[in-house]
């Protein structure tokens, strides 16, 4: 089971992904394309990048905006060095 990080590592972790907030024991980062269909296809490459890194954010669509959620279900549902890992992998092609 993978390991919860501590505050001092998430703030650390926070200070390289712009965007990224926390909330509670997630990563979270919102969201806003030009319309649905750029929202849409954004969520399909991310699907990629979740599947190659064997995790998968909770997502919320609403028209062109998205909302990320990032924890690890496998250590309670808290913040792990998996879900830094994606959401940096996210950040390196989130509008590409």
């Amino acid at each position: 089971m993978p390991a919860p990080l501590s505050d001092l590592e998430i703030n650390a972790a926070l200070d390289q992904l712009p965007g990224w907030t926390r909330d509670g024991d997630a990563l979270l980062r919102r969201l806003e394309f030009s319309d649905f269909r750029a929202a849409v296809s954004f969520i399909v490459r991310m699907a990629f990048y979740a599947e190659q890194h064997n995790h998968h954010p909770d997502l919320r669509n609403v028209y062109n905006r998205i909302e990320l959620r990032l924890t690890t279900h496998d250590a309670g549902n808290r913040i792990t060095e998996r879900d830094v890992k994606l959401a940096k992998a996210i950040e390196r092609f989130v509008w590409v």
